[in-house]
């Protein structure tokens, strides 16, 4: 009974917002899910939905739980280096527009480390970077730029000092050039078509919330996004195994290159 709740809630959802939570590991999405309507004392998914249907706040807030919104300035340190030193200068050698894409950005960490290592390199004037994300809540604070100290820790001093300024006494903002240089956009990466001809695509620490059904279908959207040579950029638990069914080659660790 208890699962045919879950499974009418996942239907509904589905009709009214197109997410299907089908495509996400039922354990973990389920778990997630009760919590929060255990947190407003709905006894079953039936009643939770007859709620968050009329309700605006609790649709928002259940969209908000269901995302994953972790995100960090320069996460895994080594492989930000290797798009600094390396993979981006190598998109630029050509002299024209370089085209990125944050998926799943979350609050905008991973957008705004990509503007930064392209205004370092002196290519943010002929750059776009289009950042997207489920949540309009974490979109609207990755518009914001604005972090915690603490979320800037790993910034290298350098970036902090020319591309954030200190506001208050425990945060700091994106400077408005970064900001403009960002196009921020709510999208469903299951069931939204994609832009194409990326140079790099950066999706990471977010396929592992998906069914294996799921990241198959995603692995051949991102090829199909990526301009022939363009790179997908992927979190540190998501090897990608048999990556030439996708159309990719293995690049570096965590770097998948769509083939030629």
């Amino acid at each position: 009974m208890e699962d045919m709740d879950f499974v009418l809630f996942s239907k509904r959802i589905k009709d009214k917002t197109d997410i299907d939570l089908t495509q996400y590991k039922e354990a973990q999405m389920k778990r997630r899910l009760t919590t929060l309507r255990q947190k407003y004392g709905f006894d079953s998914f039936a009643s939770y939905w007859k709620a968050i249907e009329h309700d605006a706040k609790l649709m928002n807030e259940f969209l908000d739980r269901m995302t994953i919104n972790v995100s960090e300035f320069w996460r895994n340190p080594g492989r930000w280096e290797a798009m600094e030193k390396r993979f981006i200068p190598e998109m630029l050698k050509g002299g024209g527009r370089i085209k990125m894409w944050s998926a799943a950005c979350s609050t905008g960490e991973e957008p705004y480390t990509l503007s930064m290592i392209t205004a370092e390199l002196g290519a943010l004037d002929r750059s776009s970077i289009l950042a997207t994300d489920l949540d309009q809540i974490v979109l609207d604070k990755a518009a914001a730029g604005v972090y915690h100290e603490r979320s800037v820790r790993d910034v290298p001093k350098n970036y902090l000092q020319k591309y954030m300024t200190r506001q208050g006494t425990d945060h700091y903002g994106i400077t408005d050039r970064l900001k403009k240089a960002i196009t921020f956009k709510q999208q469903n990466l299951l069931n939204d078509p994609f832009e194409r001809h990326f140079d790099i695509i950066v999706c990471r620490n977010v396929m592992i919330y998906f069914t294996e059904e799921a990241k198959q279908l995603l692995y051949h959207k991102f090829s199909q996004a990526l301009r022939p040579g363009g790179l997908l950029f992927v979190g540190s638990t998501e090897q990608i195994f048999n990556p030439s069914q996708y159309d990719f080659e293995t690049e570096e660790t965590f770097f998948y290159r769509r083939k030629l």
